[in-house]
């Protein structure tokens, strides 16, 4: 092939960071064998480029270099003139330039914990991340939640999002206009946890632009009203062993939880105060946890509880291996300034701790747990999550399980970009910080 026939387009290799964007390097297509095991350079302190432009303060500077290397089973590559959408991107791991895992990818924080559950524990999780946005391509009218009035001011939108996603192989399951005025959810069959993270981060990028394709705009930012509903992104997940077989449901224990399941769960209750800064990593994240919104406020099992930190997810049908394959739970902490491969790391390693110590499963409890005293909650083992993104911030900057899971590199380096953050907040109302947000996200 002579030059002039060789393919230049250009494919964006890219990582999810710790602002919860997506960035990276372009490279043509005809350097792909190429760049196959090399891929693109990277630099250390872009990792504490925050969603506002302005750089955290770094302990590297201008100094180091690393390569961001593409998995190319993360490709995409859509081209669909007629619906104005043209997507040429892989997603990658940030690696040493010895191909060693460097201490700040979230990717391969992930790929971490989950090689640690099955040589350790002989599971394997399965995932699917459950998304509410706000799109900006309709006029949006209060008391039209799930509606299909809300559902046809959408115009085509949905149609259009479902046939991409359908395209980049991801598995479409279900639209639903949300509660809010403009709020949409979309969902996603499970996948095995890497994937499920991957599909969640082409998922955020198809949906901003497929709304693009309509001359609007889509947003992850958790609120964009303080008085407002909230936008969460929900973590369903359930086990299996080695062979395959599911090991989340055992009918002879309490609400069906399985005796590792239970200990997983027990680690994420335990850690959630901890941890929850990893998950709800913005400032207009704690204008969402609150109680009465439906969100979670509180470290607490539940079961038909919408509420609840962890939920049992109802399964239909009374078959017992039915049951067993469907039987799941739900994280609903995280939200989308969170990027999905720390969000569901951070799940895996808060249940990692209570598997590595045995912890037995947590009792559910579909109490409302704001209407509890504080001595009942103590009782209870029950914690009022955390209210404020500094206040998140100093219980993982305390947490000796964090650092013993996650590394003190990649803590430290966290705790400067979102301490940094929040301080760009600092004299900003709830409005003016609600509108930073959602431009961003």
């Amino acid at each position: 092939m002579n030059e002039k026939q060789r393919d230049t387009d250009l494919l964006m290799v890219c990582i999810s960071d710790i602002s919860g964007q997506v960035r990276g390097k372009a490279m043509p297509r005809f350097a792909i064998e190429k760049r196959r095991e090399t891929g693109v350079g990277w630099t250390p302190t872009n990792v504490f480029i925050t969603s506002f432009g302005a750089i955290a303060p770094s302990p590297w500077g201008p100094l180091g270099d690393l390569m961001l290397r593409p998995d190319f089973s993360s490709e995409i590559k859509i081209d669909l003139p007629d619906d104005n959408i043209a997507e040429s991107f892989v997603l990658g791991d940030i690696l040493e330039l010895d191909g060693t895992a460097w201490a700040c990818c979230l990717r391969s924080q992930l790929k971490h914990a989950i090689d640690r559950l099955e040589a350790d524990h002989g599971l394997r999780v399965n995932a699917t991340f459950e998304h509410e946005f706000f799109y900006s391509g309709t006029e949006g009218l209060p008391g039209l939640a799930y509606g299909l009035r809300a559902y046809r001011r959408l115009g085509a939108f949905p149609n259009r999002l479902m046939r991409v996603l359908d395209r980049a192989g991801l598995g479409v399951d279900t639209f639903m206009p949300e509660f809010g005025p403009g709020q949409c959810e979309v969902t996603i069959d499970p996948r095995p946890a890497l994937r499920a993270a991957d599909e969640a981060v082409i998922l955020r990028e198809l949906v901003r632009a497929t709304a693009r394709s309509f001359d609007a705009r889509a947003s992850f930012t958790p609120m964009v009203d303080p008085d407002g509903v909230g936008n969460g992104v929900h973590i369903h997940f359930s086990f299996e062993d080695l062979d395959g077989n599911p090991v989340s449901y055992d009918p002879a224990r309490p609400a069906g939880i399985s005796e590792p399941a239970g200990a997983f769960i027990g680690g994420i209750l335990r850690h959630l105060p901890d941890a929850i800064s990893l998950c709800a990593s913005s400032v207009p994240s704690y204008m969402r946890l609150t109680p009465n919104r439906w969100c979670p406020a509180f470290n607490n099992l539940g079961l038909q509880h919408r509420e609840a930190a962890v939920r049992v997810c109802p399964v239909f049908g009374g078959d017992p291996s039915s049951v067993a394959r469907k039987f799941h739970f739900e994280f609903r902490a995280a939200d989308g300034t969170s990027s999905p491969y720390i969000a569901l790391a951070a799940v895996l390693n808060m249940g990692l701790s209570g598997l590595d110590d045995g912890l037995t499963a947590p009792k559910a409890d579909d109490r409302n747990m704001d209407e509890l005293g504080r001595e009942e909650l103590a009782k209870i083992g029950i914690t009022r999550l955390s209210q404020s993104l500094p206040e998140a911030l100093g219980h993982l900057q305390d947490s000796t399980w964090a650092r013993s899971y996650f590394g003190d590199i990649f803590v430290d380096a966290f705790l400067s970009h979102k301490t940094y953050e929040a301080e760009l907040m600092e004299g900003l109302d709830d409005a003016e910080i609600v509108a930073r947000y959602k431009a961003a996200y």
